[in-house]
C-alpha cells in the first residue's frame, strides 16, 4: 500500500473537515448531505478527510533574546 505524504493515521474522523460536509452560516455546525445538519466533532462511518480544511495549529511564539544572553 502507497504511503501518504501527510500523516493521516493519527487524525480522528470529524465532520468539521471532512470531504462531504459543508460548514453553516453560524459557525458552529456542518452541513452534512448524509447525515443532515450535525455538530463540528460529530462523525460518521460516511467520513472521508479533506486536507484543505484542516487548520495547522499555530507556531509558538520565540522567546525574546537581549544582548546579554549572548556575551561572554
Amino acid at each position: 500500500m502507497k504511503k501518504s505524504v501527510y500523516n493521516t493515521e493519527n487524525i480522528s474522523p470529524c465532520c468539521d473537515y471532512c470531504l462531504i460536509g459543508k460548514p453553516a452560516p453560524d459557525g458552529k455546525t456542518v452541513l452534512c448531505p448524509k447525515k443532515g445538519v450535525v455538530a463540528k466533532d460529530f462523525s460518521c462511518k460516511k467520513f472521508k478527510y479533506d486536507i484543505m480544511k484542516r487548520t495547522p495549529k499555530r507556531a509558538p511564539k520565540l522567546q525574546s533574546f537581549s544582548e546579554e544572553d549572548f556575551s561572554i
